[in-house]
């Protein structure tokens, strides 16, 4: 499986210059470097996250990035992971990941779980409830957005159901960008599978993005990763590998799920 992931800069609040913005940059992946799937980062539509005017600025239940990314999907034969985006629906406001398959099909949703308290993303956004597997040209993936990963249990639970590629889609600040590095490298590691890291880059607000956008092995080897400013990383993930490591340490047959109490 070969993926690129798009280090993308957003814009603010500039809904639709990012979603020119975003086709444009996946048109460049496909042209440059064919990959099997494209990757965005999180909240691509709006930015990581306007206060002001953000129920008008999230998508409507995700129609608009359907209609424009599943078009673009079976134009371009692709797979899309689309990030995740503002998402309105029900009356509420979620940060949504979709997923679509070569033929422009969603094939996946996921909302946001664990949201970011310290800078009050609760406030604006309602928790997700479910985890979202999928599958990519026949192979098992899953999904994390950004604060995710720091909960072990949510990646392990994804390996559980023999998923091979994680997709971790996020705006990591550069002030705590050594903490993803390390976090994706070690979610690879002990579930032994495939992590694709995209983040995001430049600045809204305050906050400064930090990029470092990263393809890392189930040894912890990163295949490739990002700089600071906007790219497209890509990197073939040899799949083969997994079968190997998980016979030759096999975590999964050594776990003691009984003793564990995680209440």
């Amino acid at each position: 499986m070969r993926i690129s992931c798009i280090q993308m800069n957003m814009k603010l609040a500039n809904v639709d210059y990012n979603f020119a913005h975003a086709q444009n940059l996946i048109r460049e992946a496909v042209a440059n470097e064919q990959p099997d799937v494209v990757v965005l980062p999180e909240t691509w539509n709006i930015g990581f996250f306007p206060k002001d005017n953000l129920t008008a600025l999230c998508d409507n239940n995700g129609e608009r990035t359907k209609q424009e990314l599943g078009s673009l999907a079976k134009e371009l034969n692709i797979n899309i992971v689309a990030g995740s985006v503002g998402n309105r629906r029900e009356n509420k406001i979620y940060n949504t990941a979709f997923v679509f398959d070569r033929e422009g099909l969603c094939i996946a949703e996921y909302d946001k779980i664990h949201l970011f308290t310290p800078l009050g993303e609760h406030n604006y956004f309602s928790w997700g409830n479910h985890i979202s597997t999928f599958k990519l040209d026949g192979v098992i993936c899953g999904i994390v957005i950004c604060y995710d990963i720091r909960f072990p249990e949510l990646a392990r639970t994804l390996a559980l159901q023999g998923t091979d590629v994680v997709f971790a889609v996020a705006q990591w600040p550069s002030v705590r960008i050594t903490h993803i590095n390390v976090l994706a490298e070690a979610r690879a590691i002990e579930n032994q599978m495939f992590f694709a890291f995209t983040n995001s880059c430049g600045t809204a607000g305050e906050i400064k993005y930090g990029g470092n956008s990263a393809l890392i092995n189930p040894w912890g080897k990163v295949l490739v990763r990002a700089g600071l400013q906007e790219e497209i990383i890509t990197a073939e993930l040899d799949l083969s590998i997994i079968a190997d490591i998980r016979s030759s340490i096999n975590v999964f047959r050594d776990r003691q799920p009984t003793t564990y109490k995680l209440d």
